[in-house]
């Protein structure tokens, strides 16, 4: 049995006997005008933290989730898609796939704004999506890529990218580990289909994505998630997991590689009116601007005593300087 056939009986099991403790989610439940989420979808919520924010969803998109657990990231994503098919559900689970229809009628009869048409739930796999070509304009998983090894999670990135429009936005939440895990941890399929030991080092994870051809990424959040500790883990030390929010934007990727924002913010203290790299990066005197890793390496390479640059927060809001 291959460790995506352990992930998909975890799983299986999940959908016929709600966990709640299968993850430690950071996921919100959104507060919105007569928006009343069925307790079944809170006790069937398996993500590592947030991943589409409301602000995604303008102007009427069509989104995609992958992975759709108990119904609720669905459901509210089509708070602001209300037309058929608005939202579209993927999963390879069958019993997953019918807890999730089984919750959406539930929750169509607590919202009268509700109705199932607006979610499309799908049988397949997130490597090899069920979705047409550049269809999509969000598209979103919560916790699910990190289970993959490293060629299927290209491939399932490859998909994402394949079916999301020009300038479509990825939006993911996953486990990062920036420490060594052995390979009794690595080669346990169940530890890697609970989002344990399948996480990699951030930076290798922002790799990924960016060789897939994403020209623009953010490091919206990073959170405290998991210890895999000696007492109870093959491992001497303790493991520190975090749970990392990001948006891939499907845009050109510049001639000089992608826009990663990690929450870098430049601020100039100069004497003059502003200063001016002439590549697009204008800097008023004590007003932080964020900037991309690129730029905040090509400023800090000028060498001025007179421009601040931050360290990462992993923590972007937008506003930046590409």
């Amino acid at each position: 049995m291959s460790y995506l056939d352990t992930t998909i009986d975890v799983y299986k099991q999940a959908a016929e006997k709600p966990d709640v403790g299968l993850c430690c989610t950071t996921t919100p439940v959104w507060q919105l005008p007569g928006l009343s989420m069925p307790r079944i979808m809170l006790d069937m919520n398996y993500g590592c933290g947030s991943t589409v924010n409301p602000r995604d969803l303008v102007n009427d998109p069509t989104v995609l989730y992958v992975g759709v657990g108990g119904g609720m990231e669905v459901f509210q994503f089509s708070y602001f898609t209300r037309k058929p098919s608005g939202v579209i559900g993927v999963d390879v689970v069958d019993e997953m796939i019918e807890a999730c229809r089984t919750n959406l009628l539930e929750a169509e009869q607590q919202n009268e704004w509700f109705s199932r048409e607006y979610v499309d739930i799908r049988k397949g796999s997130a490597l090899d999506l069920p979705v047409e070509d550049e269809s999509i304009d969000v598209a979103a998983q919560n916790c699910l890529f990190n289970i993959f090894k490293a060629d299927d999670l290209k491939q399932a990135l490859q998909e994402m990218y394949r079916v999301l429009k020009p300038h479509g936005k990825l939006v993911m939440s996953d486990p990062v580990c920036e420490q060594y895990m052995s390979d009794e941890l690595r080669n346990d399929d169940r530890l890697r289909a609970l989002c344990l030991t399948g996480s990699i080092p951030l930076r290798e994870y922002i790799q990924m994505i960016t060789d897939i051809g994403f020209g623009t990424v953010e490091i919206r959040a990073k959170r405290p998630y998991r210890i895999l500790s000696p007492n109870h883990y093959s491992t001497q030390e303790l493991i520190y997991i975090e749970s990392v929010e990001v948006c891939a934007i499907k845009d050109p990727m510049p001639a000089d590689g992608p826009c990663v924002f990690t929450g870098r913010t430049a601020i100039y203290f100069g004497n003059e009116e502003y200063f001016d790299d002439h590549k697009g990066h204008v800097l008023l005197p004590n007003q932080p601007l964020a900037v991309c890793d690129k730029t905040a390496h090509n400023l800090a390479a000028l060498g001025r005593d007179d421009i601040f640059i931050s360290n990462s927060t992993y923590f972007y809001d937008g506003g930046g300087c590409c």
